[in-house]
């Protein structure tokens, strides 16, 4: 832009203020506007400290400067930069094309700031005390910068093009009349979003958004505990990582960095259900350190969920639920500290391929986040578990894991199913462990040979049997396929006729336990 031709040109309107005619030199000029005191307790934007008609423009000066205001100095590019400004009335922009570069930092606007469906290059408002910033459908075509900006009603993006980064660190959001302090339902935002220490008034909708690079939520502080949702978010798809993880506070802490020793410590925060259903992201989904506060109807909703990595790293929530029916995982990093107890956790065909624990996670507490999975038995979490335990090389563990979910199964059976099972886990432990098979038939065999050694049993038909054997006798009692020809030439009475059948009972339990055994083995493999 260079300066008009003809007389009066860019000059301004007669009907402006001082204050609004020095705005319009500075616009002309591309340079900052500052009408601060330079007291920083007069300056709050967000403070009881009135500010006078010294420093008041009115909306309308500011929308005709932005949609048609007067062509730059020689040399110079025309930009709205406003510090300490009052805004009064309504500024809207709705559905308008702003050329202008436009940064406002420490102002105050009346009423609210309308911008649906118009078009902007960058927007930066920093700083600023709005009452309510309605951009539905708003598309820029680089950033929306709103860092601790104040809203008392509300924010609206719904379905806006944000062209590179949308900022809203440090920004405090009230709730609007339905609930939500910021609805950017079905917004795209070309890369970062970035929200760390956000403050949440209300419900945080983020329903089928999609962003280009990562979404932080570091430090943030979401509070909606009256209704079901603080972050409302299906369908959500992120390029690379969601972070709900602490952020450093201090001038040495950086966005986006591990904060550096020393630097004090703000942790994710949210009171009220999260949902996260069938949402996509690109490299990791980051709980570290996050504590929840839920009510016992509210939930940590992960459902159908796509990720690499998922790092279940924060506080243990003392109520609610934790629901990861049907998510995907490939690495799953957790502390056993983190999940919820029985009847609040579901894991329904929830898939991971590999478990990282953080810390100390031994398999007696691992089995206790399985049994944790469902108020009934449910063979899934288990046979997952041993599958990925087993393609680890801990096969030993793996088979505990088998043998944990049969012991978890007979406690659903009926009552004669049940003492066959207590049965089977007594002799040969499921079939997972065949040793035991061996050391009882040799407990028997030996008890039996002692027994049987005391024995002065008569022979059904004299000269037509055997010699007496206790030994072989006790053996052949307990095998009940194998005939050693022991058996059936001998008077049995009394006591020792009842001897013989608990044997060859015992002997048929412990060979239809081990076939049992052999079986579930052989199927598994």
């Amino acid at each position: 832009m260079t300066e008009g031709v003809g007389p009066g040109a860019g000059e301004p309107p007669e009907d402006l203020t001082a204050a609004e005619a020095g705005m319009w030199q500075a616009f002309r000029n591309g340079s900052v506007y500052d009408l601060s005191s330079g007291d920083t307790v007069v300056d709050d934007p967000h403070g009881g400290h009135p500010w006078g008609a010294e420093r008041t423009v009115r909306a309308r000066v500011v929308c005709w400067l932005l949609l048609d205001g007067p062509p730059a100095l020689v040399g110079r590019v025309s930009s709205l930069k406003l510090v300490g400004v009052r805004v009064s009335g309504t500024l809207d922009l709705a559905g308008g094309t702003v050329v202008p570069y436009v940064e406002m930092r420490g102002c105050r606007f009346e009423r609210d700031v309308l911008l649906p469906e118009a078009r902007f290059t960058t927007v930066r408002l920093v700083d600023c005390s709005i009452p309510r910033l309605e951009a539905a459908r708003l598309h820029t075509e680089g950033d929306l910068h709103l860092p601790r900006c104040r809203f008392l009603g509300g924010i609206r993006l719904t379905d806006a093009r944000i062209g590179t980064d949308l900022l809203l660190n440090q920004a405090i959001v009230h709730r609007d009349r339905s609930g939500r302090s910021i609805a950017a339902d079905g917004m795209t935002v070309g890369q970062d979003l970035q929200a760390e220490m956000l403050e949440s008034h209300g419900e945080l909708s983020l329903r089928s958004a999609t962003i280009g690079v990562s979404l932080s939520l570091r430090g943030a502080r979401l509070v909606n505990p009256s209704t079901r949702l603080a972050l409302n978010a299906p369908q959500l798809t992120v390029e690379r990582s969601l972070y709900l993880t602490p952020a450093g506070v201090g001038a040495q802490a950086r966005s986006g960095m591990t904060p550096a020793r020393g630097t004090r410590i703000q942790r994710f925060e949210c009171q009220g259900g999260v949902r996260l259903d069938d949402g996509r992201f690109g490299d990791a989904v980051d709980f570290e350190g996050a504590g929840f506060t839920f009510t016992d109807e509210q939930e940590l909703s992960l459902r159908r969920v796509q990720t690499p990595e998922l790092r279940f790293l924060g506080e243990r929530p003392a109520r609610g639920k934790v629901v990861l029916s049907g998510a995907r995982v490939v690495n799953l990093m957790d502390r056993a500290d983190s999940w919820p107890g029985p009847g609040r956790l579901h894991m329904g065909g929830f898939t991971y391929e590999n478990l990282v624990p953080r810390g100390p996670f031994p398999l007696a507490l691992r089995l206790r986040w399985v049994d944790a999975a469902s108020a009934e038995y449910n063979p899934e979490p288990y046979e997952r578990l041993a599958a990925v335990l087993r393609e680890g090389g801990e096969d030993e563990d793996a088979r505990e894991v088998l043998l944990a979910k049969q012991r978890r199964r007979r406690e659903s059976l009926p009552p004669a199913a049940k003492l066959w099972g207590y049965a089977q886990d007594w002799t040969v432990a499921y079939g997972y462990r065949p040793g035991r098979a061996a050391v009882w038939m040799a407990v028997l065999w030996a008890c039996g040979s002692l027994a049987f050694a005391r024995a002065d049993l008569p022979p059904l038909k004299s000269g037509e049997h055997p010699a007496w054997n206790p030994a072989l006798f006790a053996l052949d009692l307990l095998l009940p396929v194998i005939d050693l020809g022991q058996v059936g030439f001998w008077q049995m009475r009394g006591g020792w006729q009842w001897l013989s059948a608990a044997f060859i009972l015992l002997g048929w339990i412990l060979a239809t336990t081990v076939a049992a055994g052999a079986t579930r083995t052989l199927r598994r493999t």
